[in-house]
């Protein structure tokens, strides 16, 4: 029986996830470790994503995803461990030097301003200014029309507020903006939360314009039917560490959960009878 640490590929162990044919990932960690106090919430984990491609990022609560993605976006950097963007070694300390880098991330609050209207929301902070400094709204719409084409985002107007819009056209503005930024990594928190089905697959497709734009794009989702249409690969966190790495054309969902909760290693969950004595395997 494999021990709780190997890592599995479409159920296969194996020391190298990741296929030699994708060559250099275009962001690689390594020995990542990060600790809140006494408190171990990765340990020495190891991730990949290559360009063109979605990564699913699971795992129960408190597996590590969360923080995981914060030591990758620079608000929780890693205690340590290395990190590689295009192969060079890189330093990730705070969110400026991610973005700085190309690593963008939609998180689930979506950071907009719903008395905005979409242009503004685009560039807020990043601006374009004429050479008297006033606001260049022309060219912010038009570069922003672009990218909202590209992504076939479609809205009832750019000049609209965000609080007029659908959730799924919020998310579409939260990951144009990654575009904008000419972001190399996109990391998304649950895109698909709270959303109706129709927005579900809106969100759905424009993950799947943003590989065919050539980024990697990092999907962190409860949702494993969100995460079987648009993902290539699944990495499964359990207990800040990575326990399970699947390709999505060759795994299952069952299997998938099995290494979410631990029954992929042989692990056994006692429940309790209405006497209070132990019971039989959960899983």
């Amino acid at each position: 029986m494999a021990d709780s640490t190997t890592p599995y590929v479409g159920g296969e162990s194996s020391s190298a996830p990741e296929p030699p044919s994708k060559g250099e990932p275009l962001l690689r960690l390594q020995h990542i470790n990060k600790s809140f106090g006494a408190v171990r919430a990765l340990t020495d984990v190891d991730f990949e994503v290559y360009a063109n491609e979605v990564v699913g990022l699971v795992g129960d609560n408190g597996a590590g995803k969360s923080t995981l993605i914060k030591a990758i976006a620079g608000v929780a950097p890693a205690d340590d461990g290395e990190i590689f963007v295009e192969g060079q070694p890189v330093k990730i300390t705070s969110p400026q030097t991610a973005t700085h880098l190309g690593i963008e991330t939609v998180y689930q609050d979506l950071a907009l301003c719903d008395n905005l209207d979409v242009v503004s929301n685009l560039y807020l902070g990043r601006e374009v200014r004429t050479p008297i400094l006033s606001l260049s709204e022309i060219e912010m719409e038009r570069r922003g029309l672009e990218v909202l084409h590209t992504l076939d985002v479609k809205l009832p107007s750019v000049r609209a507020k965000v609080a007029q819009l659908s959730g799924g056209q919020r998310q579409s503005i939260a990951v144009a903006k990654t575009i904008l930024r000419n972001a190399k990594v996109v990391l998304l928190d649950e895109p698909t939360a709270a959303l109706g089905v129709v927005q579900t697959r809106q969100v759905l497709n424009l993950i799947r314009r943003l590989r065919e734009q050539g980024l990697a794009v990092v999907v962190i989702s409860h949702n494993l039917a969100d995460v079987f249409e648009v993902a290539d690969r699944v990495i499964v966190l359990r207990l800040g560490k990575r326990v399970g790495t699947f390709e999505i054309k060759s795994t299952t969902a069952e299997r998938i959960v099995a290494a979410i909760t631990g029954a992929e290693f042989g692990e056994i969950l006692q429940t309790t009878t209405t006497n209070g004595t132990p019971g039989g395997n959960e899983l």
